[in-house]
């Protein structure tokens, strides 16, 4: 287990068989549709890929997002890389 210090992020995130999605640590959530999700975190922007998508819970105010669907991959957007001053829609539409 890894010690959290004070002031220092935390995000959760769990999946059951693919087909449920709980997330915390949701600032907003950008965009989606039936086969993404684009959600803001603590941690940076998480892009959620799949089949038949849809927001089973969402509460911004304790920062948790629910997702039912068929997930096929998680991947978060790191804005370390070079393209960062292309800002976010020019890394999603690269």
């Amino acid at each position: 287990m890894i010690e959290q210090g004070k002031g220092q992020k935390r995000q959760e995130i769990k999946m059951l068989n693919r087909k449920i999605l709980e997330i915390t640590g949701v600032m907003n959530v950008e965009s989606f549709d039936n086969e993404e999700f684009l959600l803001e975190t603590e941690l940076g922007f998480l892009a959620i890929r799949g089949q038949n998508l849809h927001m089973k819970h969402l509460s911004l105010e304790q920062g948790l997002v629910a997702i039912e669907g068929l997930v096929h991959s998680l991947a978060y957007l790191d804005g370390n890389t070079a393209g960062k001053s292309k800002g976010l829609f020019g890394k999603l539409f690269k």
